[in-house]
């Protein structure tokens, strides 16, 4: 008789599923930067993750679905969670710098600077539900992030802010200033003059931040 137990089969949520559900993601990230949401298919997707069309939308269900998914995987691999942490044992200006710095460097990468070109030209051919998806993964995940570590530090006393939702609106604008808008229409290469300016405009944004907000 034998006793030996039957080979289990492999199911959903496994490492080949999850290896295939990467390729998918990656694939899907290369194409929607390159040819903007609606020059890609989900038969080019397949194509370039080597999988059949049917396991993309076995794993996303659809494009709007993926493009969030996508969307979510590249700011959590930008700006993980951690990213917001906060310690009251650090001073809450040495925490906003380092955050600064963190954004200011990210302003300097062509994925994002193409990512962000890909989601404007599907603005303009009438798609904003695209622009929404990324507003609502990304600046509202950041946002909330912020939101959150600010009130911590609120809390005990490191910085003395009223309404901390339109603080961390101000925090994000004082570090970015007008630098990554003009990187987006083209009026600046990423090259070593401008990554000093960005990160000097980062480090004056704090400044300015911690003469607001510093606790007294």
């Amino acid at each position: 008789m034998n006793t030996s137990s039957p080979a289990r089969s492999q199911g959903p949520g496994r490492p080949k599923d999850m290896e295939k559900r990467a390729a998918i993601l990656a694939a899907a990230k290369a194409l929607f930067i390159r040819n903007a949401f609606a020059g890609t298919s989900m038969d080019a997707i397949a194509a370039e993750a080597g999988v059949s069309k049917l396991t993309v939308y076995s794993h996303f269900g659809d494009k709007d679905n993926l493009f969030r998914e996508v969307i979510r995987a590249r700011i959590e691999d930008l700006l993980p969670e951690h990213t917001y942490d906060y310690d009251p044992a650090t001073p809450i200006a040495d925490t906003l710098l380092r955050i600064a710095l963190i954004h200011a460097r990210l302003d300097c990468d062509a994925e994002t600077v193409g990512t962000f070109r890909a989601i404007l030209g599907d603005c303009r051919q009438g798609n904003p539900r695209f622009g929404r998806l990324l507003w609502e993964e990304g600046t509202l995940r950041t946002h909330g992030l912020m939101e959150r570590l600010l009130q911590r530090a609120v809390d005990v006393d490191q910085l003395a802010i009223d309404d901390v939702r339109r603080a961390t609106v101000q925090f994000f604008a004082l570090i970015k200033g007008d630098l990554f808008m003009r990187r987006m229409f083209g009026c600046v290469d990423c090259d070593a003059n401008y990554a000093a300016e960005i990160e000097a405009t980062a480090r004056a944004g704090v400044a300015t931040f911690m003469r607001a907000y510093a606790a007294h």
